[in-house]
């Protein structure tokens, strides 16, 4: 698989303040990829660095295996601060501005404002949109020259339930017509729902990063009650299937790997005399697995 950008060892210091920490990564064509890490984690310098606004203080990166050369960027779109457009011009003559700043064919705007669903909006003055069409706007003027990938910073910061919604599907959108796209968040919920790979980053620290499915679908998480949970405990850890246990207030929590069902758990039980009054199966949340490795690494 391609490589859309190559990343290594890149640093950013500020003086003593290590913002980004020999960061190595790679993220292959057609992924929508998460980088995922609570403020100051390093998240939007590592962008900045990638798109060449910040300079890095060590490390290099790559774009697209040196196909393009020193044109590389002019294949990617980015929206990292808020958008300036023109109050009281529309989004068709905003979006003119931006054509030409990127000598692109103003052709480009009709398929762009399309994409985002603002062409029957494309003579309404800017002020007029709402926050969600404002971002979405951006967005456009993101696509404009068509670029291979899409770069983009806090994409629902701001944003109303329904704002929210209407971007992680045109995000999706997006990504189904084969564009790569890079999203950095604090809202792992958004991550989860929307990317097939992430990078876990906490005080400028590469934590973890994979697939999101590999990431939450390491262990299966129930648990247990019954009228003598010491007795409970104690059958559990006669069974193979239970790889940890835990005594959790007044219910017991165990992790079984992904596959064991939580029907095999409760049969196991009575077979040794033991009758639950409680069974639930966890879905195991990117939230959780975000929490747990922070604490694991003392953040």
């Amino acid at each position: 698989m391609t490589n859309i950008i190559k990343i290594n060892k890149l640093s950013k210091h500020y003086g003593k303040l290590v913002a980004v920490n020999e960061l190595d990564l790679s993220i292959e064509k057609g992924n929508v990829f998460g980088i995922l890490g609570p403020n100051g984690s390093g998240k939007t310098t590592t962008l900045g660095m990638i798109l060449d606004v910040t300079r890095s203080t060590s490390g290099s990166f790559e774009w697209f295996e040196g196909k393009y050369g020193k044109n590389a960027r002019k294949k990617v779109g980015a929206i990292i601060e808020s958008p300036i457009f023109y109050p009281y011009m529309s989004a068709y003559e905003n979006l003119k501005i931006v054509a030409k700043i990127k000598k692109q064919n103003y052709s480009d705007i009709e398929r762009v404002l399309k994409i985002v669903e603002l062409w029957e909006r494309r003579k309404s003055p800017f002020r007029t949109y709402s926050l969600g069409m404002k971002q979405r706007l951006a967005i456009a003027a993101a696509l404009i020259g068509k670029p291979e990938a899409l770069i983009l910073d806090e994409p629902t910061n701001g944003l109303d339930p329904q704002g929210i919604v209407d971007i992680r599907e045109l995000i999706l959108k997006i990504a189904q017509e084969g564009v790569s796209i890079i999203l950095a968040s604090h809202l792992l919920d958004e991550v989860q729902r929307v990317c097939s790979h992430v990078l876990i980053m906490s005080k400028g620290n590469k934590l973890s990063s994979g697939k999101v499915d590999d990431i939450l679908q390491d262990k299966k998480i129930m648990e247990l009650k019954a009228e003598d949970n010491k007795k409970l405990e104690l059958a559990l850890s006669q069974i193979e299937l239970v790889e940890h246990i835990k005594n959790d207030k007044d219910k017991i929590v165990i992790e079984v790997q992904q596959g064991i069902q939580a029907s095999q758990i409760n049969q196991l039980l009575i077979n040794q005399g033991i009758i639950l009054s409680h069974l639930l199966v966890q879905e195991k949340s990117l939230e959780k697995f975000f929490i747990d490795l922070l604490k694991n690494n003392h953040v």
